[in-house]
């Protein structure tokens, strides 16, 4: 068998949100990667994910002798090669919005990450619930609910992601759901119809994310 034409350089499971996304993005379009684990938090692990990219982190993807760095760039990467697995919406309004609210993830919502660091296989309710950080909450939830209401519910066959199936959108967004479910944000608070929560389902439920949080389940065990 030939090896595969991509590798991705990822951290741990339980804590790389940067990770994930690339990572679900290529499984829920069945590209074929080999995929290279780096430990994160430990003394030696500028060293050794500098020896595998330059940028010294993670994620990054090899692909014919180069090395890409940051999520979002990875993921437009494999959406231009592979336009068949429709990983932007066809529709070009659509497509600018879900570009814009990725664009809006990858540098945004600081005060969540800060307080509310992903930490997939953990159960930490109530902590990190800072004004900020429930304000960025707010601002996720009533964006799905926009996303879902003017175009995840509008296409045919939606399977209730944000623009009716899984996109990068959904990627870039996937770490902040497991966010919400590990510290346990209350939701109708923030102004939730519903909206958020079945998304959450749709996204959890992804036998690729499954995969993933078994798998961070299991690296954190190796660790004890």
């Amino acid at each position: 068998m030939a090896a595969p034409e991509f590798t991705l350089i990822i951290g741990d499971k339980n804590w790389s949100s940067w990770s994930l996304r690339p990572w679900l993005l290529m499984r829920q379009a069945g590209v074929p990667f080999e995929e290279v684990h780096v430990r994160l938090r430990r003394p030696e692990s500028k060293a050794d994910i500098l020896a595998l990219s330059p940028t010294g982190l993670v994620p990054a993807l090899k692909w014919r002798g180069e090395t890409i760095g940051d999520s979002l760039a990875i993921c437009e990467t494999i959406a231009d090669l592979f336009p068949e697995r429709k990983l932007w919406p066809r529709d070009a309004l659509a497509r600018a919005v879900a570009r814009a609210a990725s664009a809006e993830m990858h540098s945004g919502f600081g005060a969540l990450r800060r307080d509310m660091p992903m930490a997939v296989i953990e159960h930490l309710p109530g902590e990190g619930h800072t004004e900020e950080a429930l304000a960025d909450a707010r601002r996720v939830v009533r964006l799905w609910r926009d996303l879902r209401f003017r175009f995840g519910r509008q296409m045919p066959g939606d399977q209730g992601f944000l623009f009716g199936h899984f996109t990068v959108a959904d990627a870039m967004y996937a770490p902040v759901v497991t966010r919400l479910r590990t510290y346990g944000v209350d939701l109708p608070a923030l102004g939730d119809d519903g909206t958020a929560r079945a998304y959450m389902e749709a996204v959890t439920t992804l036998p690729a994310m499954r995969d993933w949080a078994a798998d961070a389940a299991a690296e954190e065990k190796l660790k004890t």
